[in-house]
């Protein structure tokens, strides 16, 4: 039996950790060898091997729900509830142009602004908002290892990390 704090500290690791197992796997599979195996050994490696990267990346978006509101994803849109009712808002992604991650009030935030200059703030710790990850991988040119990178603690206070492109701009 594994201890219960010691369970609550790997569960945010389950996903990176049952793709490196996949990894693994298809590392085995490939050296079985043999013209069948070994494309489908490494077919098997590169698509785990990819799937732990980017579970990887989406881990800094998971925090503990501590923050104020909640996030949700609907139909290409953004939506934050928010306990104030001046604070919360819907933007869709179509329309989404700039994206920073600032501190404010000692809390870190995701600014989402739009193309009409319309700005959305939601609290990096608030409910849902790890479901974000999946919404900006979406988004043209966007960069996640830049984004997962924004996230760190040492980070910057205020930093734009992703600004559509000239040639996605909506007109």
């Amino acid at each position: 039996m594994i201890r219960p704090e010691l369970a609550e500290k790997l569960r945010p690791w389950a996903e990176t950790g049952s793709a490196l197992v996949a990894t693994a796997f298809g590392l085995w599979v490939f050296s079985l060898g043999g013209w069948i195996l070994w494309p489908i050994g490494a077919a098997i490696a590169g698509a785990s091997a990819l799937w732990a990267l980017d579970a990887r990346r989406r881990m800094r978006f998971r925090h503990d729900t501590l923050g104020p509101g909640m996030v949700e994803l609907d139909e290409g849109a953004i939506r934050y509830l928010s306990p104030n009712r001046l604070l919360g808002g819907e933007i869709a992604l179509r329309e989404l142009n700039e994206i920073r991650l600032m501190r404010l009030n000692g809390r870190r935030h995701w600014r989402l602004k739009s193309v009409d200059a319309q700005a959305l703030l939601i609290p990096i710790d608030a409910a849902g908002a790890e479901r974000l990850a999946d919404a900006f991988a979406a988004l043209p040119g966007i960069e996640m290892g830049r984004l997962a990178s924004a996230l760190a603690p040492d980070a910057p206070t205020i930093q734009t990390v992703w600004t559509r492109p000239a040639r996605a701009r909506l007109t």
